[in-house]
């Protein structure tokens, strides 16, 4: 009797953080102080969400990134751990506090988040080099911005040379070099995000033909746009060269906070089973929309068998999906 195939791995080299969150009926207009409910600590950071929601998926996973010597480090090294994370390449930095995010979320489950980056700040292309030998056994890269940009640039750039598929999430936005572009497999971005990168705003129901052509035309032919509520659009020119409208699922979100990194590890997890683009995006819409209607981050993501279920809660009025 054969033993069964361990599946590929997926590979995050991003940003750890301690979050900090709280309630409140509405968020504040800028000068405004409003009364919020209990504060909440929980293990966040994009790639360690990222991370959390691609293990939780059945995935094995790896993570390099960066803590400080502290309380909040060791409780976020652990987290991963519980989870199954291998942590080896994860580096403690003396004298440095781990990052954390400030997140106040209101009572439609809207969030506005500030990350104090710490320790990732610390991160470097060096750190990328010492954890080459994880690149061999990857499947997929997956890589956001709230680590510095020399090593995004070097993990994006191992990844190719390696032949491991680079998935690049340009959140949180800002401008990019030419290179990481061109080291990118797969783009990952939300509307804004793809308005700054396209530097024209999306208008709410675009040409995505006319969208996709820009992406190519930048070097990206395939890309994923995330629409919150309204799905997504996967934006791939490699194959019949047809955009794609991925349908949402209707749910009463209770907390959008952490989806998109759950859309990302969930995009992740099935590109290294070997899904196409497509049957990853369909599959990722469902695992974030699990999330919102759960409390948290990490503690929102959801298992395979509860992805692979048809029990999502639906909103109010809406068809059961």
């Amino acid at each position: 009797m054969h033993e069964a195939a361990i599946p590929p791995a997926v590979l995050v080299i991003g940003s750890l953080n301690m979050d900090l969150s709280v309630r409140t009926s509405r968020l504040p207009s800028p000068g405004e102080t409003v009364q919020g409910g209990q504060l909440r600590m929980a293990p966040g950071g994009k790639g360690a969400n990222q991370a959390t929601a691609a293990r939780l998926l059945g995935c094995p996973v790896s993570i390099v990134g960066a803590v400080g010597d502290d309380d909040h480090g060791a409780s976020l090294t652990a987290a991963a751990q519980r989870h199954g994370i291998d942590t080896s390449h994860v580096s403690i930095m003396p004298e440095t506090a781990t990052g954390s995010a400030l997140i106040a979320i209101d009572d439609r489950g809207e969030n506005t988040i500030i990350v104090s980056p710490g320790a990732n700040a610390r991160l470097l292309p060096s750190h990328v080099l010492k954890a080459e030998d994880l690149f061999a056994d990857a499947a997929v890269l997956c890589l956001s911005l709230e680590i510095p940009m020399p090593t995004v640039q070097a993990a994006a750039r191992t990844g190719k040379t390696q032949g491991t598929t680079v998935i690049l999430n340009l959140s949180p936005y800002t401008e990019v070099p030419q290179d990481l572009l061109r080291d990118t497999d797969i783009l990952l971005v939300n509307r804004h995000e793809a308005s700054n990168l396209l530097k024209h705003p999306l208008p709410e129901h675009p040409d995505w033909n006319t969208v996709q052509q820009e992406f190519r035309r930048l070097g990206l032919p395939r890309a994923i746009v995330t629409l919150g509520p309204q799905g997504a659009a996967v934006l791939d020119s490699t194959g019949e060269g047809r955009p794609v409208i991925v349908e949402p699922v209707p749910v009463e979100a209770i907390d959008t906070t952490g989806c998109g990194d759950a859309f990302f590890g969930a995009i992740a997890s099935r590109l290294a089973a070997g899904t196409t683009l497509q049957e990853a995006a369909v599959f990722a819409v469902r695992a974030a929309a699990l999330a919102a209607t759960r409390e948290g981050t990490q503690t929102s993501y959801p298992t395979l068998v509860q992805v692979l279920s048809q029990d999502i809660p639906s909103a109010p009025g809406s068809p059961t999906s």
